[in-house]
């Protein structure tokens, strides 16, 4: 075929235009085999010319063949045994089968020169070019020469034609699995009231979404204003919930699989619901995703159910961390306030006997303030689990807090302002004194804390009537008419999270040792004791407020005035007998009535108790007894002894909480009880009340 210099030129010009031709049908791929294989044949001028593929290097399919009347030829077992034997070729190869052994199995069947061209891109092999029978040797290099230059060429245009081919399969097999979707999809969803959506993908990018007639019911919205808009769908959703959607979407497109979420839309009527959304997806043979499927589920009602048995929850933690504080601080109050009784009744007396020059003077006086903290601090346990013994007073609200302005002032310190605002014709209450001065020490110790340095607290009273509608919106208040008490400071205030916690026992912010996270929780349990109802208002920088609701008292009954401070002990020289089974108390009680001039009858047991008073030949005047004792309780001692002696009158007093005193009836209405610990004074003010009575 090429004998001159000239020939080879034109060869050379020829292949060149045929190549350029190629890129012509390169989105083609047969039409482009078809072209390879018939130009070259022509130009080369060969039997038979055939291009295959053979991506794996394992096999081979014949892409094209010129002519075409010769696929039949090409199938004999010799000349694909040949091809199979080339496929690990990795140069191009000129084969003479008379002299080239590889060439032995096309010269049993009479094929002369061929010629075997690897198509190689970059490390992979994409297929094989044969020519088969060279017509005449002659320029047999060149050819080779020459189809080795385009080797490159049609090895991309190949690898190019048959992704082009491989990804017209995929989008046929993919628009058919589409079209079976959709109308799989459309009869199940028929019907449903889920909302059922399908959302087709291409490149992790979703490019079209159908949705089912159930979404108006759901969300308010027809499929039709979904596909008008293509951000309704995360529009929808509620802003403080679209970022997690966003991102469950992302991982869905990128394909990860996800769990259900539960996130709130709001309706087009403005409502706003939860749903839950489940999503399956779908992937190709491959494992890309192709599209996904999704049923959105109304669960607004099953949420406000879960937020209703929360809430519940909480209240029963609540309840049953009250009663473990309740229980710890019942269980040791006994014999704690009775160990304290002791420790102040002696420090008292030794502070009586001598003045307040004498050496150990500040030093026993550091011990009865040690001794009245540890008091106290049972004291709020015991309040804030509702079990302290209470005596409930009639009480002019603005008169009580009036007389506590100058000791407040004192806690709270010259820096900060206290500012009175009592409100006129106050309606009276019926609360124990003793915890209105809890409930507002404690208070303004907190607004203290909570200002910096220079500040204001304001304390105010009003009357106030709470309706149905304010109840409904605020859990734990009841309707009804009140005395508001308003505590105000302009401190630091404080975040949600601690206003959550504040009334919890032990909770505090303040550092260690600056508080013991029982002020408020002792206020919490005061207010409720006396079937009060408290709220607080505050936001960080802008101060605190706090309210305290305590009913009204409609009862006619005198109200009982406040207390004049400092008021001098006194005593009498009535005849009194004193019964407890704790030695310690028993004889340091009977020095101080004995100290305040009285005759004192004692006893260690109830059995000793009945002897003294059979034996004694006067009067006795008051039965001072504890209530819980081994052989008698306090109750059934002083029925006995009123039938030897029909004047006599009672003070009992204990060391348990109130729902243990409370069974043995010492704390109804017209008796006489002093809890212990109890100082010198608050018991000889007693006693002379219960004898004066």
């Amino acid at each position: 075929m090429i004998h001159t210099e000239s020939e080879n030129r034109a060869f050379h010009t020829l292949l060149g235009d045929f190549v350029e031709n190629i890129l012509k049908y390169s989105d083609n791929p047969g039409a482009c085999a078809q072209y390879i294989t018939t130009q070259i044949r022509e130009l080369i001028g060969v039997r038979l010319v055939a291009l295959v593929s053979a991506e794996d290097g394992a096999d081979h399919t014949l892409v094209g063949i010129c002519p075409q009347r010769k696929e039949a030829y090409w199938k004999r077992p010799e000349i694909q045994k040949f091809v199979i034997n080339m496929l690990t070729s990795t140069v191009p190869r000129l084969i003479n089968p008379g002299t080239d052994p590889s060439g032995s199995l096309l010269l049993s069947i009479g094929i002369g020169t061929s010629f075997v061209i690897p198509l190689i891109v970059g490390e992979e092999r994409v297929g094989m070019l044969v020519l088969l029978d060279l017509m005449e040797e002659q320029g047999a290099t060149i050819i080779l020469e020459a189809l080795t230059r385009i080797a490159r060429i049609l090895a991309l245009i190949l690898k190019n034609s048959l992704l082009y081919k491989n990804l017209e399969h995929t989008v046929e097999i993919r628009t058919e699995q589409l079209a079976k979707s959709e109308e799989r999809y459309r009869r199940i969803t028929e019907g449903l009231t889920d909302y059922l959506y399908s959302v087709r993908v291409e490149n992790g990018r979703a490019v079209e979404t159908i949705q089912s007639p159930a979404c108006t019911t759901v969300t308010g919205y027809t499929p039709e204003e979904f596909n008008a808009d293509p951000y309704l769908w995360i529009n929808m959703v509620a802003p403080e919930d679209r970022k997690l959607v966003r991102e469950r979407v992302q991982q869905v497109l990128s394909g990860k699989s996800i769990p259900p979420m539960e996130h709130r839309i709001i309706r087009k009527d403005g409502e706003v619901r939860w749903v839950t959304d489940t999503i399956i997806m779908l992937r190709d043979a491959s494992g890309s995703l192709v599209s996904y499927d999704g049923v959105i589920k109304d669960i607004t009602e099953r949420k406000r159910a879960e937020e209703a048995e929360a809430k519940l929850e909480i209240q029963l933690h609540q309840a049953q961390k009250l009663e473990s504080v309740g229980r710890l601080a019942g269980g040791v109050a006994h014999d704690f306030n009775n160990m304290l009784g002791v420790i102040l009744g002696h420090a008292y007396l030794v502070l009586m006997a001598i003045d307040g020059t004498h050496p150990f003077f500040e030093n026993l006086e550091e011990i009865r303030k040690a001794a009245e903290r540890s008091a106290d601090l049972t004291r709020q346990l015991l309040t804030f689990a509702r079990k302290q013994t209470v005596s409930p007073k009639v009480l002019d609200l603005n008169s009580t807090l009036g007389g506590m302005l100058k000791m407040l002032q004192r806690l709270i310190g010259e820096d900060i302002q206290l500012t009175w605002q009592p409100a006129g014709d106050l309606w009276p209450v019926k609360v124990d004194p003793t915890q209105v001065d809890q409930i507002l020490a404690n208070l303004c110790v907190n607004a203290r804390d909570a200002i910096a340095d220079v500040g204001k607290i304001t304390i105010e009273t009003g009357n106030c009537i709470l309706n149905e509608e304010y109840c409904a919106l605020h859990a734990g208040s009841v309707p009804g008419e009140y005395v508001r008490l308003t505590v105000s400071d302009n401190g630091c205030g404080m975040d949600k999270s601690t206003l959550a916690q504040i009334f919890e026992p032990f909770y505090t912010t303040k550092g260690v040792g600056k508080g013991t996270g029982l002020g408020l929780a002792t206020v919490y349990g005061a207010v409720k004791q006396n079937n009060g109802y408290i709220t607080v208002c505050s936001e960080p920088g802008l101060g605190t407020t706090f309210m305290i609701y305590l009913p009204r008292y409609t009862d006619k009954a005198e109200r009982t005035a406040a207390g004049r401070a400092g008021e001098p002990l006194t005593g009498g020289q009535e005849t009194i007998l004193v019964v407890e089974d704790e030695l310690a108390i028993l004889e340091m009680t009977t020095k101080i009535l004995k100290n305040q001039g009285y005759t004192v009858l004692q006893a260690n047991t109830v059995g000793e108790a009945l002897d003294v008073a059979r034996d004694h030949a006067g009067g006795i005047d008051l039965l001072m007894t504890d209530v819980i004792m081994p052989e008698m309780n306090g109750r059934d001692l002083a029925k006995k002894l009123k039938n030897l002696y029909p004047c006599i009158k009672s003070l009992f007093m204990s060391g348990y909480p109130a729902d243990v005193i409370a069974q043995h009836g010492v704390l109804e209405a017209g008796l006489y009880f002093i809890q212990k610990p109890f100082s010198i004074p608050a018991m000889v003010a007693k006693v002379r009340e219960a004898l004066d009575s």
